[in-house]
């Protein structure tokens, strides 16, 4: 049993995009999947592990940085739902399919070269969270040869306005990169940054789908060496 564990939202599109990004997954494997979400929307990991007690679960973190919802927040609910047998996989993280994905999102959106690039992300009071942020913008830079400031939608600065308004400097165009993975509140404020252009979230793509698979996979090794 996959949980694909995700930080929920109350847009509608966002839970779409969680919702179908789970059935490609289903699509590819034959191991049941089931949707779960940490804060803001039911239900949560607790809920969902609660009805799969016979079942052998993997919750797998949906989230880009290990920040609050990852290292704290999930842990908790496991050890509610006193499910004995499941495994936390590791977050997506700064995976580098990943990095290729939201460069392909940035490039669709109509980035072309000359453009300051600003990396949009969520934000964490985790500095490790935000250690793994700058990782993501570094290795874009890498692929796109330039680069890479970084804005944050809450909590942490600077704020995305502000870093695409330092990033304009002598007139360029800011092309924004969105380092977030559905539609919703943040993706909002994206938009509003006063950015030239600005790309979509990670969404549903087949790396994405992969990167599922992959850390599920991942933990059923640390299983498979623990036994």
């Amino acid at each position: 049993m996959i949980v694909l564990a995700a930080h929920g939202t109350r847009d509608p599109q966002g839970a779409r995009v969680i919702e179908e990004l789970a059935e490609r997954v289903r699509a590819e494997t034959p191991v049941p999947v089931r949707v779960a979400y940490a804060d803001v929307r039911q239900p949560d990991v607790t809920t969902v592990l609660d009805s799969v007690r016979g079942y052998q679960a993997i919750v797998v973190p949906a989230f880009l940085a290990a920040g609050y919802h990852v290292r704290t927040d999930i842990p908790a609910q496991i050890a509610a739902s006193g499910h004995r047998n499941v495994l936390l996989a590791d977050p997506f993280g700064p995976a580098p399919e990943l990095v290729g994905v939201m460069r392909d999102r940035l490039e669709w959106a109509g980035y072309r070269a000359g453009d300051a690039v600003v990396l949009a992300a969520a934000g964490s009071s985790d500095p490790r969270a935000l250690a793994e942020v700058r990782v993501a913008a570094d290795a874009l830079g890498v692929l796109l040869g330039v680069p890479v400031q970084v804005g944050y939608v809450a909590t942490a600065r600077p704020s995305i306005a502000d870093a695409v308004a330092r990033a304009r400097g002598r007139g360029r165009r800011v092309a924004v990169a969105s380092w977030l993975l559905a539609p919703g509140l943040f993706q909002r404020k994206v938009l509003e940054a006063g950015a030239d252009v600005v790309a979509d979230p990670l969404g549903v793509h087949p790396d994405v789908v992969d990167l599922v698979l992959a850390r599920y996979q991942q933990a059923q090794r640390q299983l498979a060496v623990a036994a």
